[in-house]
């Protein structure tokens, strides 16, 4: 080994030894147990996760979400928690939620979200490497291990003892049952009674969540005059259903397509002389030389804030409201998930995260561009608490064939999840 090379290779122990250094300086006693605790469970958190892979529980399975929920009954019952499971009514054919309780009195009530349902069904756990494969492992059963491990590593250093914390599973996150002052009565409640909500959908390298946009519906209904396609465009027939179906959905597009966080999605159209739709199907009649009478479209609007949704419903109002000859039409809005807006809150909170990082070695965490997510459960409360969402696993191909999970992130998730709830219950 030549002095040059021996001297580089004394360099690197030397700067290994230094950050190790501070980076134990940055973490309390406690913290390093917290840290330590679940590496110490990583295999069993893996093996937990192919589990409840293994139970289908898309969300009309009202049998396997129910048995997914099992699982962290016990689980959080092991470690000092009092669960319960939370029935709904049974013509809304929804499985139900899984609340578990800790009364303390120290530091911040904080309130932490997951969900058991999945959208498909079909594909057993497989692992291949670091990666893990099967029907809603990043959607997301890896983040709800995530969520059970931090606080399995909290109670076996100890710093359980005092919190305040409610964990909230909903068995219907994917498709939300009716009506939602129901199916979401109890995550409000338990909103009311907590000062921060932490949510564990899928994550992202070095982000977490500030904001998510939300959804709703709306029916654009097109009628006009019918009768022999010779005589369209006359005064006596106008323009016909489908035409001005055709202005309405471009001059959407036109006027709203470049608004920041703003998306519309026709997802849906039917038309002739007959058409209806139900269920987001639909049927329709027509012949060629015959004016289309009736046109039907169904579709979805994502907006970052209430505002931007009113603001956008109204000029879709306007634009609807400007017929073509011989035609009318109305559009009808419903209400879905709303939306988890930036709110200066929820970027004292990323800090807090983005500290917590920094002190485990892990790097820094910025904020998700909203855009790049959809809607979430934690939206109905955080008009109510501060928030931050995805801190759960790491993987992709959400709600398709294939999805996967990177285990070798499951560890960092977890300690990040654990020490931010240690800081706020302090």
């Amino acid at each position: 080994m030549t002095k040059t090379f021996k001297g580089f290779f004394v360099f690197i122990i030397l700067t290994a030894i230094f950050a190790g250094s501070l980076l134990a300086q940055n973490l309390s006693d406690a913290e390093r147990k917290i840290a330590a605790a679940v590496d110490t469970d990583a295999e069993r958190q893996i093996a937990l996760l192919e589990k409840i892979v293994n139970i289908e529980s898309p969300t009309e399975n009202l049998d396997g979400v129910r048995a997914v929920g099992m699982i962290f009954k016990k689980e959080l019952e092991a470690i000092g928690f009092t669960a319960r499971w939370i029935e709904m009514p049974k013509e809304m054919k929804r499985a139900g939620h899984l609340i578990a309780e800790r009364r303390g009195s120290k530091g911040k009530r904080i309130l932490l979200l997951g969900h058991l349902d999945t959208v498909l069904r079909g594909e057993k756990f497989r692992r291949e490497g670091n990666l893990a494969y099967g029907t809603g492992i990043s959607d997301m059963k890896a983040g709800d291990a995530v969520l059970l491990y931090a606080l399995k590593s909290l109670a076996a250093a100890g710093a359980l003892e005092g919190a305040n914390i409610t964990v909230l599973l909903t068995g219907d996150e994917e498709n939300s049952g009716e009506p939602l002052e129901t199916s979401r009565g109890d995550m409000i409640a338990a909103a009311r009674r907590s000062d921060i909500v932490l949510s564990f959908e899928s994550g992202g390298n070095g982000v977490a969540t500030v904001a998510r946009r939300g959804i709703g519906d709306w029916m654009l209904e097109v009628t006009g005059k019918t009768g022999h396609s010779s005589q369209i465009f006359k005064e006596t027939m106008g323009s016909g259903a489908i035409f001005e179906a055709a202005r309405i959905i471009n001059q959407f597009y036109e006027t709203l397509a470049k608004e920041k966080y703003l998306t519309f999605n026709p997802a849906l159209i039917v038309g002739g002389t007959e058409a209806e739709s139900a269920d987001f199907t639909g049927k329709a009649a027509g012949k060629t030389n015959v004016v289309a009478a009736r046109v039907v479209v169904r579709g979805d609007l994502r907006f970052i804030s209430k505002e931007q949704e009113e603001a956008a419903r109204n000029k879709m109002r306007e634009i609807v409201a400007k017929n073509l000859p011989g035609t009318s039409a109305k559009i009808t809005f419903s209400d879905g998930i709303p939306a988890m807006a930036p709110a200066d809150a929820n970027y004292e909170l990323l800090k807090k995260l983005d500290a917590v990082s920094r002190d485990l070695g892990f790097g820094e965490i910025k904020p998700l561009d909203p855009g790049e997510r959809g809607a979430g459960d934690i939206s109905y409360v955080t008009h109510l608490i501060p928030g931050l969402d995805g801190l759960g696993a790491i993987g992709t191909k959400a709600h398709a064939p294939g999805e996967v999970a990177e285990l070798n992130t499951l560890p960092q998730q977890t300690k990040r999840a654990a020490l931010l709830v240690y800081r706020l219950t302090r």
